[in-house]
């Protein structure tokens, strides 16, 4: 160590000597720090980043498999910032399924697990201060208006036309056009574009018709599209990265602006529109409502709330009906049920002539008695939920009921996922694929789970889905309408495989196959009358005792 003109001079052995010092400690604290985590391996300073980038593919699976590994617990705890005063805190990821804990988050301490800022930042640009992406007075406010409408007959009834309205016109149409044809079509696509215009019609009064003949583009929905995507972009990597590419105006984040452009102007001409000429859509009863203030929402909250509500109405259905198709295809004996129970129904509605079933889409009525149909798409999602996790933001220190200790500024992330696929919670056939054990022991009706937390694929507590009924009325709507006239085969070489993102959409789509189906087929017999003057003695217990 020496001075040059009063400027303190550090020999390059002591420079080294300080680094390899600090290197040492540095290591030293890391491994402390991985002996009190029970999550997957950890590297310095990247923690356990490198593990996610490397089970991209399969990150809902890998997520299951390192909480399967904690046994009983399925919790564990992680860090992406390992690095000193950081690590405990903004560092640290929680991941759990247990459903003791799920309750404890999402309704014991529901105002201790807010979304946080880090979702909200990511978010605003598309949903603003929207109900899926806002907390305290702002959700609430909005939650209450909402859940009047919601819980209205008139609301489902507004649905079931939508639907049926967009199935009889449209999707029988363009599945009758390729039945027997040699070209397979992309049910997922189908599917997303059906359930677009119908919550497009529910939300704005306007049918879009993005599901029409020729499957035309809409600039619209493929800026919402791409708007959506580009939101998740923000939500995978490390805030800075983002904020730097927004600045720039590069990347992702320049299709993000260039896409909310085209979705501001639709919503503007949309709101404008109502404005003129109200009608009963969503959108429409908004504008009565009054905030707190008694004030009428501003335009900029409107387009927030109408877009939360495409979001939620488009993604979720359309993604958990190509999951319950994908597995009728491996499971035709289900598929058969579901197919004996529309016609078993049909038969009492509509009589023996089974032309005119296939004449309209079943109507609301007909829908609510479609019971088993209702115990195969909850299988469906307790398999493949349509959010396969959550996160929320830790605003003070707290316990979990498992023990597990969280810090404030943490965070948590409940893997839906995981919930159906741990024997700790389902039993040893979790894995299975089986519709009855939502029925009562007959099979007559439908029985939900007594412990609400082991199924949350509508989420829990006071954000429970308000549109849970409206999802169900939907995908039994489409479900039973494809299944009466038309049965579907995967393409051979097609793989199905997860895509990294918000809803757990089909990486590549789902390509099957069309063929007619003989409903006819599916009626059983008339018995034959007896022989005229034949005595019939019918046989009891009793009798045959």
């Amino acid at each position: 160590m020496a001075t040059d003109g009063g400027v303190l001079q550090l020999h390059p052995y002591t420079m080294t000597a300080a680094a390899v010092a600090l290197a040492s400690a540095y290591m030293v604290w890391f491994w402390a720090l991985s002996r009190r985590l029970s999550g997957p391996r950890m590297w310095p300073l990247v923690g356990s980043l490198p593990s996610v980038v490397l089970n991209r593919a399969r990150v809902h699976d890998w997520i299951a498999d390192n909480l399967r590994a904690t046994g009983d617990a399925t919790t564990y705890q992680t860090c992406i910032l390992p690095l000193p005063f950081l690590a405990r805190r903004q560092g640290l990821v929680t991941v759990t399924c247990n459903p003791r804990n799920l309750e404890h988050i999402l309704r014991a301490r529901f105002d201790n697990y807010p979304k946080g800022p880090m979702w909200q930042a990511s978010f605003h640009d598309l949903l603003g201060q929207g109900i899926f992406n806002s907390d305290g007075e702002t959700w609430l406010i909005q939650r209450k208006t909402a859940a009047l409408e919601f819980t209205t007959r008139t609301l489902r009834q507004a649905m079931a036309r939508w639907a049926n309205r967009s199935i009889k016109y449209r999707l029988w149409r363009i599945l009758d056009d390729h039945c027997d044809a040699a070209a397979s079509v992309d049910l997922q696509d189908l599917l997303l574009r059906l359930t677009f215009d119908n919550i497009c019609g529910l939300t704005f009064g306007k049918d879009p018709e993005t599901l029409s003949l020729g499957l035309p583009e809409n600039p619209f929905a493929n800026a919402f599209d791409e708007a959506t995507e580009a939101t998740m972009q923000r939500f995978l990597f490390p805030s800075l990265l983002w904020r730097i590419k927004k600045a720039l105006g590069v990347g992702s984040e320049r299709s993000l602006r260039d896409s909310l452009a085209v979705v501001d102007r639709h919503m503007t001409e949309t709101i404008a529109a109502r404005k003129a000429t109200p009608s009963d859509d969503l959108l429409s009863r908004f504008m009565k409502k009054r905030d707190s203030k008694g004030k009428a929402f501003p335009e900029d909250v409107l387009q927030w709330i109408a877009l939360n509500f495409v979001l939620a109405g488009r993604d979720t259905s359309s993604v958990a009906l190509s999951w319950f198709f994908w597995t009728l295809m491996q499971r035709r004996d289900v598929e058969r049920k579901v197919v004996l129970e529309i016609v078993s129904v049909l038969r009492e509605t509509r009589g023996d002539d089974t032309a005119r079933w296939t004449e309209e889409p079943l109507n609301f009525d007909e829908l609510e008695r479609l019971v088993y149909l209702k115990a195969a798409l909850t299988e469906t999602l307790r398999l493949y939920p349509s959010v396969p996790q959550d996160s929320k933001y830790v605003v003070a220190d707290d316990v979990l009921p498992d023990g597990t200790v969280v810090p404030a500024g943490s965070a948590i992330t409940y893997s839906i996922y995981s919930v159906g696929r741990m024997e700790s919670i389902w039993g040893k056939d979790c894995v299975e694929f089986r519709p009855e054990r939502w029925l009562s022991a007959d099979g007559s009706r439908f029985e939900p789970v007594k412990d609400a937390y082991r199924f949350v694929a509508f989420n829990g507590g006071p954000r429970t889905c308000l549109g849970k009924d409206l999802a169900y009325l939907q995908m039994k709507s489409i479900a039973s309408a494809v299944l009466l006239r038309n049965s579907v085969e995967l393409v051979p070489g097609h793989k199905v495989e997860q895509k990294m993102s918000l809803t757990l959409f089909m990486k590549n789509g789902l390509r099957v196959h069309v063929k007619p189906r003989d409903i006819a087929s599916y009626v059983e017999p008339p018995e034959p009358a007896p022989p005229q003057g034949t005595v019939l003695i019918p046989t009891t217990t009793a009798a045959a005792a």
